[in-house]
């Protein structure tokens, strides 16, 4: 972490450390999210960076909104973007829009971000996983989380550009950690 952190500069690393957990994962704050990979992803949420944006995410993992939605658009050494029940990119929950919760939390690999349309204030449920660092996106795009298991199986997700697969992957199951029984 602390070399990471060395190559993000002094605000960054300041941004992250500010978000690290202390000790054991807090479950209220864990999304967890069973892949068509093969594998589970642990995501860390940041409700101190993104309160609005976490609280959408939880809502709609515990009514079972995510389960089985798609992955639409994955572009090799960028992101995998998912959370459009209709498989476009065009979609949403219809519970309305989200105010941004911009943040100096960079977009590197592992860091979870919520989709939006040239609006900064419309995000809904559609969010990316990021496969590599683009610092283009940094104070642009709300950051909500980031992996902190299960990156293996991200990878793995089915490229959509340039090419379209016949089948896409999705999430088979997404729960909060402290719903789980």
């Amino acid at each position: 972490m602390r070399s990471r952190l060395a190559r993000l500069g002094l605000a960054a690393a300041a941004c992250f450390a500010a978000v690290e957990p202390a000790g054991a994962a807090d479950p209220e704050n864990t999304l967890l999210i069973d892949l068509s990979t093969g594998g589970r992803v642990v995501i860390e949420m940041l409700p101190e960076i993104a309160p609005k944006h976490v609280a959408r995410i939880k809502e709609l993992a515990r009514d079972g909104f995510y389960d089985g939605i798609v992955f639409h658009r994955v572009i090799e050494g960028f992101m995998a973007q998912t959370g459009d029940p209709t498989g476009t990119g065009t979609g949403g929950s219809g519970r309305g829009r989200l105010p941004a919760e911009f943040s100096k939390v960079p977009f590197e690999r592992g860091v979870v971000g919520m989709a939006r349309t040239q609006d900064p204030n419309s995000a809904d449920s559609q969010f990316f996983i990021m496969f590599a660092p683009a610092p283009h996106l940094n104070g642009q795009y709300t950051v909500w989380g980031r992996v902190v298991e299960g990156m293996e199986f991200v990878d793995k997700i089915a490229r959509t550009e340039p090419r379209r697969p016949a089948r896409l992957d999705r999430m088979v199951k997404v729960r909060v950690a402290a719903d789980q029984r």
